[in-house]
């Protein structure tokens, strides 16, 4: 078998060995495990890792070359020709969707949530942390890290959540993580583990977070929300003792957990010996800092499991999150861990811990925080400017809810924007249980403001076709 090629010839059988090569070489490119512009081996090293004279892999070159498999390319050796699949058989070809072209006109304004400006990433601020790791990391940070990661980076998160959300969390339990998606999943690995059956979720919410619950085989509450947040009480009878909420900016209606909620919140975990499980998704983009909520974790850490990530912040390509947890779950939640992986990228984490501890995140949330807002703003005053039926109920983080008249229907008006050249969803989509307040969740982050006025104007038009 040959290292630089997963290939191997037969010495016994009666085939030539140039054709057995040149066989298999074409059997790898029409089974697509060779790629067009892919290079080879020289035919040097070909022949030294399969012990043939290099004359046999020089024919079985020449004659793959020849029938348009291969080329070579000065200085850069044989590739395979790039337009190798469409000489091969035809069942080496991709197939042809029998499916009609869609009609509707190119996406011009994809408004969907969860979609923050990377265009904003601090490369070069990035660039000089990694740097300064790279040269200061001891070998032990290139060993396996801690299930919990690394010391350096939960210190300054512990630090950090205390000053600007009032969390009460220190470096012994804080947990790093793939994002707040793998948070969420460690977390309802060791429930089920600890004998529970089910997750409270709010309804509206978020579906991807539901659907993922239950793949790892909890069900789902569905409890209702209104103008205060979470109902408290609805959740009591639910029989769930674990609730996943996002008290600071409820997604996607934009309703914060009022003072009341909280303290019922959290007197119902203690009641229960429950677990309350805070996605603080977006709380760093309040406009209106007198306003923003503290986190509920800071109110009990005890029965409160805070989740955050640097997917909103930075950027999701990161991979970036963190877990607050209650001390008494953390062996718990480690021994989860211990049975999914061997713990995230230790320099990643040492790059934030020094884009925190040198100001970095700080200077480059107030630069985001203007960019942001400057956009929410652009995008309200065009709705109410061309679209007045319209009422924009959430005026913080990366999205806004649009509540519709009652003459508009919801599932219509999505329908129409498309066409309009405008993707987003209605608020059908998040909802669980219970029908909800017809509306639109709009993900205005990505758009400049002359790309928000555009869409408005669009939508505008798909509602006039309606009306």
């Amino acid at each position: 078998m040959a290292w630089h090629l997963q290939l191997s010839v037969d010495r016994g059988s009666i085939r030539p060995l140039h054709e057995q090569l040149r066989s298999g070489i074409k059997q790898m490119i029409e089974a697509g495990t060779l790629r067009p512009d892919a290079p080879l081996p020289s035919s040097r090293r070909l022949a030294d890792d399969l012990g043939l004279a290099r004359s046999v892999v020089v024919e079985a070159y020449q004659q793959l070359s020849a029938e348009g498999y291969l080329v070579s390319v000065d200085r850069s050796g044989t590739r395979v020709a790039r337009h190798a699949l469409t000489i091969a058989s035809p069942a080496a070809r991709a197939p042809q969707s029998e499916e009609p072209a869609s009609t509707d006109p190119p996406i011009r304004w994809d408004l969907r949530t969860g979609l923050a400006d990377v265009s904003g990433f601090p490369r070069g601020e990035w660039s000089m942390c990694l740097q300064q790791v790279l040269q200061t990391a001891t070998p032990a940070h290139l060993e396996y890290p801690s299930l919990s990661g690394v010391v350096e980076l939960r210190r300054e998160l512990a630090a950090y959540l205390g000053r600007v959300r009032a969390a009460r969390t220190s470096a012994d339990t804080i947990m790093l993580t793939a994002g707040f998606a793998q948070g969420l999943a460690l977390l309802c690995t060791m429930l089920a583990e600890m004998g529970h059956t089910a997750v409270a979720v709010e309804d509206p919410g978020h579906p991807g977070q539901r659907r993922f619950i239950e793949g790892i085989g909890l069900n789902t509450v569905g409890i209702p929300v209104d103008a205060e947040g979470l109902d408290v009480e609805a959740l009591a009878a639910s029989g769930a003792r674990a609730v996943l909420l996002t008290p600071a900016n409820q997604f996607p209606t934009g309703a914060v957990l009022s003072d009341r909620r909280r303290e019922g919140l959290t007197s119902w975990a203690r009641q229960v010996d429950g677990l309350v499980v805070e996605d603080d998704y977006d709380a760093e983009f309040w406009f209106d800092s007198p306003r923003r909520p503290a986190s509920v974790q800071g109110i009990d850490p005890d029965h409160v499991a805070y989740g955050g990530s640097a997917s909103k912040t930075l950027a999701p390509g990161l991979r970036l999150g963190w877990l607050a947890v209650p001390a008494h779950l953390m062996p718990a939640l480690k021994r989860a861990r211990a049975r999914q992986d061997l713990g995230a990228s230790t320099l990643d984490q040492l790059a934030y811990a020094e884009f925190i501890a040198t100001g970095r995140l700080e200077r480059h949330l107030r630069r985001m925080r203007k960019r942001y807002h400057e956009r929410l703003t652009t995008f309200v005053g065009a709705v109410d400017a061309h679209l007045p039926e319209l009422k924009t109920s959430s005026s913080v983080g990366l999205h806004s809810f649009l509540t519709l008249p009652s003459h508009l229907d919801e599932r219509s008006l999505v329908k129409a924007a498309r066409r309009s050249g405008v993707l987003l969803h209605g608020a059908e989509h998040f909802t669980r249980d219970r029908p909800a307040s017809p509306g639109l969740v709009v993900g205005y982050a990505r758009h400049t403001p002359d790309a928000l006025i555009g869409a408005v104007r669009a939508l505008a038009a798909a509602v006039g076709t309606l009306t």
